[in-house]
């Protein structure tokens, strides 16, 4: 571990205690499933409970606060607080906003961002002093920390469905060259060399024992990576140059070839799998002629600029964005025109959830989180429980 590192794990500091709306007070323990979201202010965490149709605000502080995920029973949440957009502070928290645990302390130049729970370790971005970004790791009960990538620039941890493996973005360096697959123009004589930032994947294991590059192309960058339910497949979006977007997915193997979905450009704002690891859900603009952003499903066979189908016909839902799968696949909530909606994927029916009591609605524009499996209701959840 680090110096760097060292310096960003402090006690727990005082922060202020999160509190509940009127509709569910922390006394009206939660049932699940949840949805938690956070709102286009940033200045509060929202739990959405489909068992008791009730929601809870949480506030912690005045900063910028994003959830990211839950303890794999479901009994915490996990987000970061910033002021404005300097580097975030990462934090655990009971779902009634109590017992707060500061696991990294943002100094103004060092922070955390992109969360993500695994079994007994939570896979993080970290920003250090120097601008570098790495995928690091912390438990969040006995503070311990490491690191996964070390190389100075990488981003989007994703864990597997059995957090048993990690997959996330690397970027390295390359001249720009003047050839068929060039993504910039070439350097002149006499110049500085214009140089490339493009992104591959990597996979590692839980415990860091293994890692191997998944993907090797020559140009353009990939993003998005998404683990399907059956831990088999990664999807993701490839980039041979900025905004032009294609679907690819690869079976997760060093050795693998990846499978090109869809050939002509798209731009491709998020992406997800089917609960039964059959097909992808993109939100997507410029697919099939189609302007507006919405969801599409993409099979896993076949070309998507002419098979792919909309997954929601109700032009009424408009301007999807972050479809994100309940565990048992009964529900898809997503963003519509940044209204979180809640969608039946057996009938396709669909209502919003951001209505406060005035019958306002609360506008956000983070994706949204899902309770685990696992979550047995608040009640279920102990009073010492810290992980």
């Amino acid at each position: 571990m680090t110096r760097k590192l060292l310096l960003l794990i402090i006690p727990l500091l005082l922060v202020t205690i999160a509190q509940a709306a009127p509709g569910a007070p922390p006394t009206t323990p939660l049932e699940g499933p949840l949805i938690a979201d956070d709102t286009a202010q940033q200045d509060r965490i929202m739990l959405y409970d489909l068992g008791t149709g009730t929601q809870r605000e949480l506030t912690f502080g005045t900063g910028w606060q994003r959830v990211w995920d839950f303890s794999p029973d479901g009994c915490r949440i996990v987000y970061t607080s910033s002021d404005g957009s300097q580097p975030a502070s990462l934090y655990t928290a009971k779902l009634d906003g109590s017992d707060v645990q500061t696991l990294v302390q943002a100094d103004g130049k060092s922070g955390a961002w992109e969360p993500q729970w695994g079994t007994d370790r939570i896979a993080y971005t970290l920003t250090d002093e120097d601008g570098k970004q790495r995928v690091a790791w912390i438990n969040p009960v006995t503070h311990e920390t490491g690191f996964y990538s070390i190389s100075g620039d990488e981003h989007t941890p994703e864990w597997s469905a059995d957090k048993k493996q990690l997959v996330y973005v690397s970027y390295a360096s390359r001249v720009a060259g003047a050839d068929t697959f060039s993504t910039a123009e070439p350097t002149r004589p006499g110049q500085i060399s214009t140089m490339l930032s493009e992104a591959d994947l990597w996979v590692v294991s839980a415990d860091g024992s293994s890692k191997y590059q998944l993907t090797n192309f020559p140009v353009g960058s990939v993003s998005m990576p998404r683990w399907s339910p059956d831990g088999e497949l990664i999807g993701f979006v490839y980039s041979p140059t900025a905004n032009n977007d294609q679907f690819w997915m690869i079976g997760v193997s060093p050795q693998a070839i990846p499978t090109q979905l869809s050939y002509e450009y798209a731009l491709a704002l998020d992406l997800t799998w089917l609960p039964d690891s059959t097909a992808m859900i993109a939100a997507a603009r410029d697919l099939q002629t189609v302007s507006e952003n919405r969801l599409w499903q993409i099979p896993l066979t076949g070309n998507a600029d002419k098979n792919a189908v909309q997954y929601v016909s109700d032009t009424k839902l408009s301007f999807d964005d972050y479809p994100r799968f309940s565990p048992d696949g009964h529900w898809l909530a997503l963003r519509s025109e940044y209204a979180l909606a809640l969608l039946n994927t057996a009938d396709k029916s669909w209502k919003l959830l951001d209505q406060t009591t005035s019958g306002n609605t609360l506008l956000g524009n983070t994706p949204p989180v899902w309770s685990p499996a696992a979550f047995k209701g608040e009640a279920s959840c102990t009073a010492s429980h810290k992980t």
